[in-house]
């Protein structure tokens, strides 16, 4: 009898971690571009899907075996989303130069960017796009010594979380701050001396908790932006989104690639870092087109609530 009511119980507990699996494989394949709600635990839709193994391995406990079969169905989907991410990429190398991108969000100007010169002196950064940029920000990597390292440099400073810079290893031209952004989002031609013109991008869309809509028109304005981009290309961003948003995903529909998934990293997860739970979630990314990811890791950076992405990527000749 008591065998009978505990293998009830792990039947109900099962099929309960189940359909939260299932919730999580629906949060990733919808298209919830227009609710706020679904877009917002869409940014969890991986671990909701850990839910469908947890209900497979109640259901083997309690011998249900019907419900394990459904179980093991739900898991498969699931790893059919989550697998990739661990698994490099395979396409061939690019043959061209080596750039490396760092990526860092310096939580309204606050971080220590002494850290984030170290980290370009040590690992060559070529380019750095960097968030929430003060001009007070700018003042202290200068005296850390960023222009020795990055010369060259498109900032928009602003105060709060709007500011965005863009620093480069080689010459800027053709500088940009798009419209149609609360915050500033840039973009440029870095000119290579091996690779010659190669666009590069930092983006920074509205978090969907403050402003869902503006979230929702700015990932749609990148998307465009990203579309309408030939040639080469880098893009260091915090695109308030995962890759468990078809948002973040749309982005890749034109040749980009996530240099995390290029090099099978992981989840990568990046914010929020000043939670002693976190970080939970991988919202800062670098995307490149023409070319490839080689190593992709991810930093704390004190005083920041993100941590900073730095890819080695080569770009095709």
């Amino acid at each position: 009898m008591v065998r009978i009511w505990m293998n009830r119980a792990l039947l109900g507990l099962g099929w309960g971690a189940l359909v939260t699996g299932i919730v999580g494989i629906v949060l990733y394949f919808g298209a919830f571009r227009q609710r706020e709600i679904p877009v917002l635990l869409a940014s969890g839709a991986s671990y909701l899907m850990l839910g469908a193994i947890v209900g497979l391995l109640l259901f083997l406990l309690a011998r249900g075996w019907r419900s394990a079969v459904a179980a093991g169905l739900v898991v498969a989907g699931a790893l059919w989303t989550q697998l990739p991410i661990f698994v490099a990429d395979g396409r061939a190398a690019g043959n061209g130069p080596v750039v490396t991108v760092l990526q860092s969000n310096l939580l309204f100007g606050g971080a220590d960017v002494t850290q984030v010169v170290r980290t370009v002196r040590e690992d060559r950064v070529d380019l750095l796009t960097v968030e929430e940029l003060t001009a007070e920000a700018v003042t202290r990597l200068d005296a850390a010594g960023i222009a020795e390292l990055l010369p060259y440099r498109y900032v928009e400073t602003a105060s709060w979380g709007a500011g965005t810079g863009i620093y480069s290893r080689y010459p800027l031209r053709d500088t940009r701050k798009y419209d149609g952004f609360v915050m500033n989002n840039l973009g440029a031609v870095m000119e290579h001396p091996q690779r010659g013109a190669v666009a590069v991008f930092a983006f920074h869309p509205m978090p969907p908790p403050l402003d869902f809509e503006a979230w929702n028109s700015e990932m749609r304005r990148i998307r465009d932006i990203l579309d309408a981009t030939t040639g080469p290309a880098l893009v260091g961003a915090d695109f308030n989104a995962t890759r468990d948003h078809t948002a973040f995903r749309d982005l890749l529909r034109s040749g980009f690639a996530s240099a995390a998934e290029l090099v099978g990293a992981g989840p990568l997860p990046t914010y929020p870092t000043d939670k002693s739970w976190g970080p939970l979630i991988g919202i800062d990314h670098v995307l490149i087109s023409g070319g490839s990811a080689e190593e992709v890791r991810a930093m704390t950076v004190t005083g920041s609530d993100h941590r900073a992405v730095l890819a080695r990527t080569r770009l095709n000749s």
